[in-house]
């Protein structure tokens, strides 16, 4: 009964996502069976901190890794308060467990060489509008460090060529300012030239979206997905190849030459600091690796 009445409340008065709420009512089910199973109790009110540790326990011997537990942790913490809000019960067991620590791997990022050598490559003809955006669009991402949506987003009267900034639309709808160089400045230039061009052939008069393809559509996010990672798998040994691979690039890169942290984060567009400190971690690391390569007791 109280699972149901939860599960309504993640849906119409919190207004969760399909996924969120099959996700929710999926892990919170696995441990009321486990407990039924192991404890031989369907009273929610009999259930403590005991059962929920030993719960997570048998979750890690069966090979769950400790985001996955911590995710499964959630659902029960969101469900005890629910079921505290109504008076359903008088404590949370879950309040007084401890999550598994989980292991954030370092972003993966491109070395300066490796920049070098995927912005070095031919452009095309100078009349190959799909060669000129290309070029463009690896070069924004690397440049200016912008999310993938961010890009594609991206509109005309978003790019202001004279002042050198690009106006774009972050995450929960926040708006920033990038700013970008004289090199770049003088691609989108470039870029304007033959998408006016582009924009002719296809008999569209105008389009919002600063890059565009056939019918003067907005870019989709699989087209800029397949870009990138065709481009990194020519550079590199990197096992992962996305379009975010290219945003931490230029958040280490922007670090390792002395930007200040605050910098960065406003660059990223970052909501606090947190977000950016991995980049530290992953400069850090540099120079550690530096360090064994080049110091003779290292």
């Amino acid at each position: 009964m109280w699972l149901e009445r939860f599960i309504k409340y993640l849906r119409y008065e919190k207004n969760c996502s399909s996924h969120t709420v099959f996700a929710y009512k999926r892990d919170i089910e696995q441990f009321l069976a486990y407990v039924d199973d192991t404890c031989q109790t369907t009273e929610i009110t009999d259930i403590d901190a005991d059962m929920v540790r030993s719960w997570m326990v048998s979750l890690m011997e069966e090979g769950a890794g400790a985001r996955t537990v911590c995710r499964k942790l959630s659902a029960l913490r969101s469900f005890w308060r629910f079921l505290l809000r109504e008076s359903a019960v008088q404590s949370d067991p879950v309040a007084r467990v401890r999550p598994p620590k989980v292991h954030k791997p370092l972003p993966s990022f491109l070395k300066d060489g490796e920049v070098e050598q995927l912005l070095d490559e031919p452009a095309g003809e100078p009349d190959d509008f799909r060669a000129v955006r290309d070029r463009l669009i690896l070069e924004m991402l690397v440049q200016t460090g912008m999310r993938r949506a961010e890009l594609i987003g991206l509109t005309l009267p978003g790019v202001d060529l004279p002042a050198g900034l690009l106006r774009v639309e972050g995450k929960r709808s926040k708006q920033r300012l990038i700013p970008f160089g004289p090199g770049l400045k003088d691609q989108i230039a470039s870029y304007l030239e033959a998408r006016s061009r582009f924009l002719a052939e296809q008999g569209v008069a105008s389009a919002e979206a600063f890059f565009v393809r056939e019918g003067g559509l907005s870019l989709y996010p699989m087209q800029v997905y397949r870009l990138v990672h065709e481009s990194l798998s020519t550079v590199g040994s990197l096992a992962k190849k996305s379009p975010h691979v290219l945003r931490h690039t230029f958040a280490t890169s922007m670090l390792n030459n002395g930007a200040e942290l605050n910098a960065v984060k406003e660059l990223l567009g970052h909501a606090s600091l947190a977000a950016t400190e991995v980049y530290t971690h992953t400069t850090f690391e540099e120079l550690k690796k530096v360090y064994k390569q080049a110091h003779p007791r290292g």
